[in-house]
């Protein structure tokens, strides 16, 4: 039964090309929709939370890194890490997070 099934589909031309294609279009929406779009999002946060940052502001570098912001220079910015209050310089790209936002306590 199934073999015949298989030679039926075998001998039928394809019957139209834009047909043939449409399964392809729809898996590229889905990706977009559940892959590229969230990303997207994501990466418009980071941003905005990267140009926000201001001094007095508790921050986690993507090394692993706590301080709290002294100084905010254009592309840079100046933490002081604790115990020693030793303060270090980095990019702002650096930081990963806020840990703790005004207002959120």
């Amino acid at each position: 039964m199934f073999l015949s099934f298989f030679l039926l589909q075998q001998s039928q031309g394809p019957s139209n090309p834009i047909a043939l294609f449409a399964p392809y279009v729809l898996i590229a929406v889905v990706f977009y929709f559940l892959l590229f779009m969230p990303m997207q999002r994501q990466k418009k946060r980071q941003q905005q939370m990267i140009s926000a940052l201001k001094a007095g502001d508790t921050v986690l570098t993507s090394g692993g890194i706590m301080g709290t912001v002294t100084a905010v220079d254009g592309d840079t910015i100046v933490l002081r890490v604790k115990p020693d209050n030793l303060k270090l310089q980095f990019a702002r790209s650096a930081v990963s997070t806020v840990v703790n936002p005004e207002g959120s306590k």
